[in-house]
């Protein structure tokens, strides 16, 4: 069953983020009232995913329709593992409690952040990625089975809540507004070196884009689904630095052997990956076509730059 029901009442966990705010708005912009729910105070309903007691009282006496999870313990790009392990963390335990916080609101709807390196990290040439591929395959190393342990569960235990409507939106790389700007400052202080692409290219969305494709999946995604959500045009991660250099006017960063990213393994990890994705699913079931084709597009763009 899937609902094209307008004016829902939604909790959306992770609402003080960079994608937080862009769903926010999105959502808000298509008739529907949002109820941050977090830490800070800005949020509608003050928890800690992770502390499922304060969490349970919290939205006790509340009604949502629908439960977005897209909370994350990340304040800047990871370049360690550890970087990770707050975010792994969220999406194992926080899932788990904030699903007993959906059914006690009453909600039908769970809608979850995931991502594109649930398929795994690695080179997976020419093949194109689609959600009948496998995620959430057994990591490569204990630090790379413990990033993808995350995604792996976060979407099990999603799909298996059988009383709610459980949906996942895989997404590639963001980039935009909010997103990109953490680049800019390192790129003017020549701190952000990189190794060639040497043909690897990497999935990338819009944050805006991926905002669009959140509120399609609220109103028309169909339960028990995951969508992939990525613009048309993979990049590699170098080329799309250099596309934010040229388009925001600061240095391109600096040519560097491969080898000399190992110091930071996560990032080193993900720029050794070569992915490409479809999202043709998520054009046909829910109607959502990424507004930018590629990044870009999508860094040219004026809202790029607010």
């Amino acid at each position: 069953m899937t609902t094209n029901q307008q004016n829902q009442s939604i909790l959306l966990a992770g609402a003080s983020g960079v994608l937080g705010g862009h769903l926010t708005r999105a959502l808000t912009e298509a008739g529907h009232k949002v109820t941050g729910l977090g830490r800070g105070a800005a949020n509608g309903v003050r928890a800690d995913l992770m502390d499922r007691d304060a969490l349970l009282r919290a939205v006790d006496g509340r009604h949502f329709d629908t439960v977005i999870h897209a909370a994350t313990a990340l304040r800047k790009p990871p370049m360690r593992h550890r970087g990770m392990y707050a975010t792994d963390a969220l999406r194992i335990a926080g899932t788990t409690h904030l699903i007993e916080a959906a059914r006690a609101t009453g909600a039908r709807r769970f809608v979850v952040e995931s991502m594109v390196f649930g398929y795994g990290y690695g080179d997976f040439g020419d093949h194109v990625v689609t959600e009948d591929d496998t995620f959430g395959p057994r990591g490569a190393t204990p630090q790379l089975e413990r990033h993808l342990e995350g995604m792996r569960v976060k979407e099990q235990l999603t799909f298996e809540a059988t009383d709610l409507e459980g949906i996942a939106l895989r997404f590639g790389l963001f980039y935009g507004p909010g997103g990109t700007d953490a680049l800019l400052p390192m790129l003017r202080k020549r701190q952000m070196p990189l190794p060639d692409d040497q043909g690897r290219v990497l999935p990338w969305v819009e944050l805006t884009d991926a905002a669009r494709a959140t509120a399609a999946a609220v109103e028309r995604g169909r339960p028990g689904r995951a969508y992939n959500v990525v613009d048309r045009t993979p990049l590699g991660f170098r080329a799309h630095v250099v596309c934010v250099a040229e388009e925001f006017g600061v240095p391109k960063p600096m040519t560097v052997p491969h080898w000399m990213t190992r110091p930071m393994p996560y990032a080193h990890t993900m720029m050794s990956s070569s992915m490409r994705v479809s999202a043709a699913r998520a054009e046909q079931e829910l109607g959502w076509t990424p507004r930018y084709a590629s990044a870009r597009e999508g860094l040219a763009a004026p809202a790029a730059r607010r």
